[in-house]
């Protein structure tokens, strides 16, 4: 298969699919004759699993390590499942650095007017400045 029919099958872009066999996500394709690449099927599955991955939050490195595990015919499930709740636990800090930074600009948000005058709470605070401080 040329990579515009693996493109549409995987629903990445040829340049993607470039990128992940020049990163070693995938391995090279065959080249026919004229030097067009040539996939197969573990591509196609490989990069489902790729694109898959990183749509639910994996990133190149941990596909990596899911595409050795998915190659792996010794591979274990809890190895897998291991590295997903990793995955989730990773998600879980996240949430709760977002809800922190969520909370602080709330209260930055509280605490401006919002008005015409020069004097902006948000910047005092952002700027280490005092509130009565003008410039």
């Amino acid at each position: 298969m040329y990579i515009n029919e693996v493109a549409k099958l995987t629903n990445l872009s040829a340049k993607a699919i470039r990128f992940y066999e020049q990163k070693g996500l995938i391995a090279p394709p065959d080249r026919s004759v004229n030097g067009y690449r040539q996939y197969n099927m573990q591509h196609i599955e490989a990069l489902n699993l790729i694109r898959e991955a990183r749509e639910i939050g994996f990133s190149l490195p941990e596909c990596e390590q899911l595409l050795a595990l998915y190659r792996n015919p010794h591979r274990r499930s809890a190895d897998v499942k291991a590295q997903t709740l990793a995955k989730i636990d990773d998600i879980d800090a996240q949430i709760a650095k977002l809800q922190q930074m969520r909370t602080k600009l709330s209260a930055l948000a509280a605490q401006c007017p919002g008005d015409d005058s020069e004097n902006c709470p948000i910047i005092n605070s952002l700027s280490g400045q005092c509130c009565c401080h003008n410039a």
